[in-house]
């Protein structure tokens, strides 16, 4: 065995010692803060997983490979490994809360790295021993979704480092969270859960809110009521002029009150999401491109209209809308607006589920293929 010259060692020993910095940074942490223990957070809400044809659907190809097959997307092309926004990391698949921006920390490996999950009992950890190597893969405890793997070099006092894939989560602002059914979490952030949010059902941290209006309410209720994932429904008058706050039929039938008839949808939004409910059934049980009328029901209180509730709801309403209207399935441009809510009036008693209490009674509302 021979030794490089003097010269040559004090040449190459700087890059050498640079090499294993660099290699140590894909495994060490930087800047991040002791874990201190997270308040108990009481969240009875229930997260399922769909159904695979719905998850083939609803979830990007890439968040599918690595969800339901185990898959590993690329480091450092991914949009949360240097997120850095405070609030929750929830499972793309079923939405149950996983991980928490208090406990995110730059590991240097180009995946989003977590020195613990939100709550232990959210998640499944098992032996892996693919790849020719012995791992621990990390999976969601409701919908069994492969999150990514969980290392002993992450900084104190855990000395864990929970490399999960940016595919598998999706990440809930904290500002966002009431609005988003994770109103529980709040305390974690240290603010104030909602107080009304358990005497509301309609401001539920388990549920949300949907106000379509898309012809005579009776068929409109009649197929949403049926939705896997919805809730509740109640027909009544919205978006009309302040001047009629209790509006009554009467009032609504004339044409002058500007309020159209609507159903307020409230639905699990970890079975049904907003986009489903509006491009798999609000656009197909109602024809959008009939201004003020549907079938026989002519006037503007039976107009198609979208009443959103929050920002989110506006976002996804003018997205559906657009590829509606793109997809050309109808001969005519979809007229439906997509305006902000205002009261709803609950209808008169005889008008909640008409058609229930009155088989074969009038519809003009069917699903399109």
């Amino acid at each position: 065995m021979t030794t490089a010259p003097p010269s040559l060692a004090r040449r190459f020993l700087p890059l050498a010692l640079a090499a294993l910095a660099a290699l140590s940074a894909c495994t060490q942490a930087h800047g991040a803060a002791p874990a201190s223990p997270a308040p108990t957070i009481q969240d009875s809400r229930r997260y399922e997983k769909p159904s695979d044809a719905e998850l083939r659907r609803t979830l990007s190809p890439l968040a599918y490979e690595v969800t339901q097959q185990g898959a590993t997307e690329p480091a450092f092309r991914n949009p949360l490994w240097n997120h850095h926004e405070e609030g929750l990391y929830v499972d793309v698949v079923s939405g149950e809360p996983l991980f928490s921006s208090r406990d995110k920390f730059d590991s240097g490996t180009g995946w989003p790295s977590f020195t613990r999950p939100v709550d232990g009992a959210r998640v499944v950890e098992k032996k892996d021993t693919t790849q020719g190597m012995e791992r621990v893969e990390v999976r969601s405890k409701a919908a069994g979704s492969h999150l990514g793997h969980v290392f002993g070099d992450g900084p104190g006092p855990t000395k864990l480092r929970y490399c999960i894939n940016s595919a598998a989560l999706r990440f809930v602002s904290v500002n966002d969270l009431a609005k988003e059914g994770y109103g529980a979490w709040l305390p974690l952030f240290g603010r104030p859960a909602p107080a009304a949010a358990a005497k509301r059902p309609d401001a539920s941290p388990f549920t949300e809110t949907a106000l379509l209006a898309g012809g005579c309410f009776w068929g409109m209720e009649d197929l949403l009521r049926k939705i896997p994932g919805v809730v509740r429904t109640e027909v009544g008058y919205t978006g009309g002029s302040s001047a009629f706050a209790k509006p009554t039929y009467r009032d609504v039938s004339s044409g002058k009150t500007g309020h159209a008839e609507a159903v307020r949808v409230v639905f699990d939004p970890t079975r049904l999401t907003y986009e489903t409910l509006l491009e798999q059934w609000f656009f197909r049980m109602h024809d959008p491109t009939t201004l003020n009328r549907q079938g026989n029901d002519v006037g503007t209180q039976y107009r198609s209209a979208i009443f959103y509730l929050s920002d989110a709801q506006k976002r996804v309403a003018e997205a559906v809308k657009a590829r509606v209207d793109a997809s050309r399935k109808w001969p005519r441009p979809v007229v439906t607006q997509v305006v902000p809510a205002t009261a709803f009036t609950p209808a008169e008693d005889y008008h909640q589920d008409y058609l229930v209490k009155n088989p074969g009674g009038y519809t003009c509302h069917y699903l399109r293929d």
